[in-house]
């Protein structure tokens, strides 16, 4: 079960969103934070119980920072109302497909696969997919995988990717820029004595995907 008092300090961050209110509550967040690393440090554990590949990254490699860069964006907020954490070989920064675990008041969820890769690596995803169709599509429209997860998260081209036959048959699978699968966390279930259950069994589903995604991965890092 989840520590009551991380989900309780980002309730009242996020009505509190502003520097003056964060360095007064200082102490709290500093609990906050050091209750999810123990968290996400059990979760890792977990984790490695499916999918050895990820070898034992430490939490604070793994979780994000809650203060926000806001010099190019539109939004002035000067922290992330939620904790987040990546749980892949190598921490928050892998290259690889991992496992996502996101807490937020209303907008919580667990998922995983590959965000936002660097150009080589998503070509390399790509071309393993064009390579692979059939098993790709099997591993998506699989029964226990749409139970956990709807779609492919990540923005999409508009035309087949550079270098690529337009007239593929299977174009449409490669115009994603990421690739990510993703199932949303209610505040009840958040909060629930099963939550530990739920998160594991999102990331058992989600570890075949991860796998064939981490084949191209792989081939771009040779």
């Amino acid at each position: 079960m989840i520590p009551k008092q991380i989900f309780e300090f980002l309730v009242e961050l996020s009505v509190n969103n502003n520097r003056e209110w964060f360095n007064d509550n200082k102490e709290k967040y500093t609990l906050a934070k050091e209750a999810f690393e123990e968290y996400i440090e059990k979760l890792i554990t977990a984790v490695h119980g499916i999918d050895l590949s990820i070898g034992r990254p430490l939490a604070k490699d793994c979780t994000f920072r809650i203060f926000r860069d806001v010099r190019f964006g539109k939004d002035k907020l000067p922290y992330k109302n939620n904790f987040g954490a990546y749980i892949a070989h190598g921490g928050r920064k892998s290259p690889y497909a991992g496992y996502y675990f996101h807490m937020e008041p209303d907008n919580s969820f667990v998922g995983g696969g590959l965000y936002s890769p660097e150009p080589q690596i998503l070509k390399s995803v790509r071309e393993y997919i064009i390579e692979n169709p059939n098993q790709y599509k099997s591993l998506i429209n699989d029964k226990e995988f749409k139970k956990h997860f709807k779609k492919i998260h990540g923005e999409q081209l508009k035309t087949a990717p550079k270098g690529f036959d337009k007239n593929d048959p299977n174009i449409e699978l490669i115009k994603f820029k990421s690739y990510s699968a993703i199932t949303p966390l209610s505040d009840e279930q958040l909060n629930a004595k099963n939550i530990d259950k739920k998160i594991i069994d999102v990331f058992t589903t989600l570890k075949p995907f991860n796998d064939f995604i981490n084949h191209g991965v792989k081939k771009a890092l040779v």
